[in-house]
């Protein structure tokens, strides 16, 4: 209680109410010690009328709240008339605009002089990150701080141009950040959703938006899915780039990547990728392996089986994404980026 003391006395001291705000809650709830400490919390605000305390207390990151009262006071009579009883969204939108992303190049433009248009700059980082204010900044700081390390970027203007946003992505994506490695672990402790994520991005299913749909609230809540026209999807395309890459590396050992990789360098002219040329062998492959398949089994893995074909031809040099608007059960645009070529392959099955 010593603890509890000391913040009674801040409380008591400050002018102001304070709120306390404690993030991650659902990752440190297995933990005894945070329980008790979440316990006694609880007691001090339900004595607020004795003692000074906190005005209000936050808890965030907390997938259900029912589950963290379980953990909490697990008897049946304690379930309800609990502080922790209410779990109120967070609706303010934190993701910027592209307006508000070529406002901030505008500021970097001032001291740098890139010569830049910040426009299409600015449009083009919202095209890949959707305004997820964690990823422009990184892409920003590639931009700035890794990108003139290589020879064909010495000269800042040719940083600031759409290839030079696609590099940035590139690198990102090779780079080991906390934000993908905790969306690893989110989708290992969460199978249900990593299931869901799978349908949406190899089969192209459609999953309805439903807030009481469990294989998809994690994802809404930690950033990962949104609800759009109805429907779920990847939040932005630098996560479904890194989920794609994911998943693909993943089933390195599956026949499709294993014949993509011993085809790759056919492909490959000049620094150039012979798009042609892998679509024929694609089809060859294809139709070798799978043509007695029945149409089911097409329309499920047909376009799974491209996408880890592809995979390791473009690897460490391109990236591939799926465009939005043609993402449903028969047709599926995929985009290749490959030094700075970019190709559409639209895939029906």
């Amino acid at each position: 209680m010593e603890l509890f003391e000391k913040l009674s006395q801040i409380c008591m001291a400050s002018p102001k109410p304070i709120v306390l705000m404690i993030d991650e809650v659902d990752s440190a709830s297995n933990h005894q010690v945070f329980l008790d400490f979440l316990a006694q919390l609880r007691g001090c605000y339900l004595d607020r009328d004795d003692m000074p305390i906190f005005h209000s207390v936050i808890l965030a990151g907390v997938y259900d709240i029912k589950n963290l009262k379980l953990k909490l006071r697990p008897e049946a009579g304690h379930k309800y008339n609990s502080p922790w009883n209410i779990a109120a969204d967070f609706k303010v939108d934190m993701n910027f605009s592209a307006g508000q992303i070529e406002q901030m190049l505008e500021e970097y433009e001032r001291e740098h002089h890139t010569g830049a248009d910040l426009r299409r700059v600015a449009e083009e980082i919202y095209e890949y990150t959707s305004g997820y204010p964690w990823l422009v900044s990184a892409i920003c700081r590639k931009m700035d701080e890794d990108m003139p390390e290589a020879s064909q970027y010495a000269e800042q203007k040719n940083v600031w141009g759409r290839e030079g946003v696609s590099y940035a992505v590139n690198m990102l994506l090779k780079t080991n950040l906390t934000l993908f490695d905790s969306m690893v672990r989110q989708l290992d402790r969460y199978p249900n959703l990593k299931a869901a994520i799978e349908d949406i991005l190899f089969c192209g299913k459609r999953i309805i938006f439903s807030p009481g749909e469990k294989s998809i609230n994690p994802g809404m809540m930690f950033g990962y899915l949104k609800e759009q026209d109805g429907g779920v999807t990847i939040s932005n395309r630098i996560f479904e780039m890194y989920l794609l890459n994911l998943f693909a590396t993943q089933e390195s050992r599956s026949d499709a990547f294993s014949r993509g990789d011993s085809d790759r360098s056919q492909f490959i002219k000049n620094g150039r990728l012979d798009m042609d040329l892998v679509l024929r062998k694609f089809v060859e492959y294809f139709q070798d392996i799978y043509s007695e398949k029945d149409e089911k089994f097409l329309e499920t893995y047909g376009r799974k089986i491209f996408l880890l074909y592809l995979k390791p031809i473009i690897n460490g040099t391109g990236n591939y994404y799926l465009e939005a608007q043609t993402r449903d059960a028969r047709r599926t645009d995929v985009i290749v980026d490959y030094r700075g070529e970019q190709f559409i392959v639209e895939a029906v099955v």
